[in-house]
């Protein structure tokens, strides 16, 4: 196949020849990698485009069916018209629409604006035919952003005035920091200018609402005045604001109906500046009132750098900042990032002093310098080339660094091997170079493609996975092909001096001999000589034997532990609790404080954030917000190590069913991929509210019988209580009174009717009239309201218009996907069991209840993002593999070696098996990328021997003998490829996110090793029909390779 005059002997002999040439391959991966190292991005998680959108429709005082029927369904019939849309998902509550729109994962991140920018104009084509009182649809399209540097920030004891100051004053500050795109700033305090009237004060007076509107807004409004001349300029004439706090407000002069003086505000009510009473929500630090800070970077800034300019920013702010603001680090991106780099350069230099130790042992001192001087310079000349290309260094190029390391050493051990043996059996320098690269560089490069091409199903897949992981493709494709290039060029002459004759004579002395037979001596060559003979004189029962080993482990992979994406090692977990739908929040407030204060004692937690009303800013790529929710709490607990959570969760877990029983809890580990809510989740559709929540209801019935099955919840809660006036509508319209003007006296009577604003600043204060807290505090009162008649300009009781107040329950929570309704049962196992070996119980029980006509059931949960992530790979796996065998075809122009090859590739699964049953570590989305990687080491290895045999069968060599020669010859490097690779696994053993990849690949390369030296030869034996002959004496010595 391969001849020393072919065009790859020339460039082995350029290389050695025009050294300079080679001396700039490695000064240019030398200098290249460390600029690269200083200016490459660096990011936790690679940035990608979130194909989805919220648009949010405010109906208010509209049932959640009513939202439901009249806004929800005329916004979805627009939406589903765009052909981009791949699933729209709908809430509908009281007064509010919520549609989440996702996008086709096939559609160009580039294309995304205009897709956008065709959803607005659908919404906005369909205002028009919205209800009267709805307001205008609003589009949120830009949940890409991640607030990675998150700080909570406390001030005990300063008013709420400040407290917003100190939090515009850091929000300003730290969007001037250089790279900054956006700092959100939640849960600082809000605050109302409350007007509290007794009825009886407007009754007397005959004052309304409006009557007070129009007298604030006259004192309040921004008035144009004009310009006067003045000398030769024109100068504008200021009339400034009237209102001047509290005091101004209560000495606001109103002139009652059918008088001619006039009285003070203050005269008739009490005007008081206070924080708003039920915010929409509230955070706490290690249980003190605070807000959050959340900093984002620009897409294309290296979140390092973002994380340590902002650092300092702080820092030179805090001498400004009011004694006792104190700033606490929740989340810190550019750390963690900074960890997982150093992280890998620890595995790095371990992976390369393992390979050199290795190599030293068993090849001598010489070759181990020389492959891990590549393996060095093939890491940094990819880092040049990634910061070249912009790829950043996150978890995804970095683990693809780790996969390319346990392949890009074998082109390198392969030619330093070829060129050892040569010099070693006296052939000259520039010889043993020549041939070493002749004999091994096509081959190597079409195992190098092979195995390049089994990542590009994931790294060019048009969807949102192929976007995430494109850096892993990328990164494997410039390392492998930069390591044959460095192999062909810089081994041979790095080879050249360090393999000199001298020094070969000198070895080859010390082994009395440098003729070859005295090569491949020794234990090791000798036990595996006699098991090679013994494998190809019973070949048939060898293979019979495989197949079934490989049937078995197929059989056992059934029995592996399952699991999408694995926990983090970060000691920190979420507490989720919900309350029944409709609970205060000043409820949840106080239900959430008595919580924190529990885990606070626990002396396993080092700090909390508590979260009341929605979920924290995005402070992680893989973290979902909770949208606002009066009954839902989240704490982040950071515990005192990772061994602890267990116990602690479980403590919190009781304590608060304990004393909390109608609260759902759950706890969550953070994992390293996207969140699927739930583990476990079942989805009716149909119709009928009624019906689906009574099939809820016998799913959860079921599912409360599994005492492993956790947190059975629905998505649609319980239904609320709501009082509804019934209105005598006939006398209603007889004196005059509208539901509005009801509506109007109620309020009044619950939150208050917001009357106007206050201009403070750049702060708009919401103004608000009610009812003294005595009027307000028993619903009983609203029977005894006073309603305003325009018709007759006075007040008149309620008690005419309305017969009664009726209790009544309804749903406010209305959950529809592709404009079905449907209500989700959600459920998780157990800590100690994957979401896989859950489903495998939920399953069957949801199964089994039997459907009216009409509804259906689906699955989600992590069953359903596991399944469309495999279906995103599996849908580009068979082009890449019908690449790869063609190129195994092209590289041998026959049929039967690329057969050999491919038929061992199925077998590389028996010792991913056993390997993962006998860690007890569940096959993850990690492993899965793994297996990918070992079957291009598998495919690499089995091209380059079956290539061996081939050439020394062109050689003259007898066909049995060349078998067994060429496997023999193929040994050390192969093993030496295995266990370099496998020792350079082991530090991985110990990371969570990697795990699954390091056991895979460990298990598996150790099998693989068998597969290659025992399976390859049998297969080639049988499928040319070679006959094993017996043993003779002097078979037992390889033949000549010829060159």
């Amino acid at each position: 196949m391969s001849t020393a005059s072919t065009p790859s002997s020339a460039l082995a002999r350029l290389s050695i020849e025009k050294p300079v040439l080679t001396w700039m391959v490695i000064l240019f991966c030398l200098l290249g990698g460390l600029a690269g190292f200083m200016n490459v991005g660096r990011l936790e998680d690679p940035a990608f485009t979130v194909k989805e959108a919220i648009i949010f429709t405010a109906y208010p005082g509209a049932t959640a069916e009513e939202v439901e029927q009249e806004v929800t369904e005329a916004l979805e019939i627009a939406i589903q018209q765009l052909g981009e849309v791949h699933e729209i998902r709908s809430e509908s509550s009281p007064g509010i629409s919520e549609i989440h729109v996702t996008i086709d994962d096939t559609i160009d991140s580039g294309d995304m604006p205009a897709v956008w920018t065709r959803l607005r104009a659908k919404i906005n084509d369909t205002v028009g035919s919205l209800p009267p009182g709805a307001g205008e649809p609003v589009v949120y399209d830009d949940f890409g952003d991640t607030y990675g540097i998150f700080y909570a920030v406390t001030a005990e004891g300063y008013s709420d005035s400040r407290i917003r100051d100190v939090a515009r004053m850091l929000r300003r500050e730290l969007l001037t920091v250089e790279d900054v795109a956006k700092v959100a700033v939640e849960g600082e305090p809000d605050e109302r200018i409350y007007i509290e009237i007794p009825q009886e004060n407007l009754a007397r007076l005959g004052l309304s609402y409006a009557d007070l509107l129009e007298d604030l807004e006259q004192e309040n409004a921004v008035v144009a005045a004009g310009s006067a001349p003045l000398n030769d300029r024109l100068v504008r004439v200021d009339i400034p604001q009237t209102l001047g706090g509290t005091e101004a407000i209560s000495n606001l002069l109103i002139t009652p109906r059918d008088s001619d003086q006039a009285i003070r505000l203050s005269d008739i009510a009490e005007v008081r500046r206070d924080t708003v009473e039920r915010p929409t929500q509230l955070i706490y630090h290690n249980n003190v009132r605070a807000f959050t800070i959340g900093v984002a970077g620009l897409p294309t800034a290296n979140i390092v750098d973002v994380g340590h300019a902002v650092e300092a920013r702080l820092a030179e702010l805090e001498s400004s900042l009011p004694l006792g603001v104190e700033l606490h680090p929740i989340y810190q991106q550019h750390l963690v990032v900074d960890g997982a780099i150093n992280s890998f350069l620890v595995s790095l230099a371990l992976s390369i002093a393992i390979v050199i130790g290795v190599l030293c042992i068993f090849m001598g001192w010489r070759a181990g310098l020389t492959v891990g001087a590549v393996l060095f310079l093939t890491i940094a000349g990819t880092i040049f080339f990634m910061s070249l290309f912009s790829l950043e260094m996150e978890r995804i190029s970095l683990g693809a660094l780790i996969i390319a390391m346990g392949m890009l050493v074998d082109n390198a051990i392969v030619v330093t091997e070829g060129m050892l043996t040569g010099v070693m059996r006296g052939k000259p320098r520039m010889q043993a170079a020549e041939e070493a690269v002749a004999t091994t560089q096509w081959p190597l490069l079409g195992a190098t493609v092979i195995g390049i091409l089994a990542f590009a199903g994931i790294g060019l897949s048009p969807d949102a996975t192929g976007e995430f992981l494109f850096s892993l493709f990328a990164v494997i494709a410039i390392s492998l092909l930069l390591s044959w290039v460095i192999a062909v060029t810089v081994v041979p002459m790095v080879g050249f001096h360090l393999f000199s004759a001298q020094r070969a004579a000198a070895q080859a002395a010390a082994d009395h001999s440098h003729d070859e037979q005295d090569l491949y001596t020794g234990r090791l060559f000798n036990g595996y000589r006699g098991i090679l003979n013994l494998a190809l004189s019973r070949r048939w029962i060898v293979l019979a034997l495989l197949i079934v080993i490989t049937i078995v482990c197929y059989a056992g992979f059934g029995s592996v532990r399952n699991s999408f994406f694995p926990a983090t090692n970060t000691p920190v977990f979420y507490v989720n609790v919900e309350l029944p739908e409709g609970t205060d929040i000043l409820t949840t407030d106080a239900t959430m404080r008595e919580i924190g204060s529990f885990i606070s004692e626990q002396p396993e937690t080092t700090a909390i954030d508590t979260f009341v009303g929605a979920g924290a800013t995005r402070f992680m790529l893989t973290y979902t917000a909770e949208q606002p929710n009066t009954a839902y709490g989240q704490i982040i607990v950071w515990a005192r190590d990772l061994e602890s959570i267990p116990g602690l969760a479980d403590r919190i877990l009781t304590h608060v069913r304990d004393t909390v029983p109608d609260a759902e809890i759950r706890t969550d580990r953070i994992v390293f991929g996207p969140p699927s809510g739930a583990k476990l989740e079942a989805r009716f559709s149909g119709p009928d509210a009624d019906v689906l929540r009574e099939l809820a209801e016998q799913a959860m019935a079921a599912l409360h019988t599994d005492a492993d099955v956790i947190d059975i919840r629905t998505d649609w809660r319980n239904r609320t209580p709501v009082l509804r006036p019934v209105i005598i509508e006939e006398t209603a319209q007889t004196i005059g009174v509208t539901r509005e003007n009801i509506a109007n006296a109620l309020r009044f009577a619950t939150d208050g009717n917001q009357i106007g604003v206050y201009r403070e600043g750049e702060t708009l204060i919401p103004i608000l009239a009610r009812a003294p807290a005595e009027e307000r505090a028993d619903p009983a009162y609203l029977d005894d309201r006073l309603v305003w008649s325009p018709q007759q300009a006075a007040y008149v009781p309620i008690s005419q218009i309305v017969s009664e107040f009726a209790l009544e329950f309804e749903d406010v929570l209305i959950q529809r996907r592709d404009r079905t309704r449907t209500i989700s049962v959600r459920a998780n196992p157990h800590g100690w069991e994957t979401a896989a070996e859950g489903f495998a119980r939920f399953q069957p029980v949801i199964a089994a209840i039997d459907l009216p006509r009409g509804y259906s059931l689906e699955w989600g949960g992590e069953y359903e993002a596991s399944a469309e992530a495999n279906a995103s790979l599996g849908g580009q796996l068979p082009l890449t593999f019908i690449a790869m065998l063609t190129i195994s075809f092209l590289l041998f122009a026959t049929i039967r070696q690329p057969l050999i090859i491919w038929a061992v590739v199925p077998m590389s699964v028996n010792g991913v098996v056993i390997g993962l049953l006998a860690t007890n570590v569940a096959f993850s989305f990690t492993a899965l990328l793994g297996l990918l990687s070992l079957s291009g080491m598998l495919i690499k290895n089995a091209i380059v021997l079956v290539d061996e045999i081939d050439m020394r069968i062109r050689g003259g060599s007898d066909r049995l003998v060349a078998v067994r020669d060429g496997s023999i010859s193929r040994l050390r490097p192969v093993l030496l490829a295995a266990s370099t690779t496998i020792l350079g696994m082991t530090p991985l053993i110990s990371d969570a996110f990697f795990q699954g990849m390091a056991v895979t690949i460990i298990g598996g390369l150790t099998f693989a090793t068998v597969l290659t030296m025992i399976a390859v030869p049998v297969l080639y034996a049988l499928f040319f029909g070679i006959k094993p002959e017996k043993p003779r004496k002097d078979d037992a010595l390889p033949a000549p390779v010829e060159a």
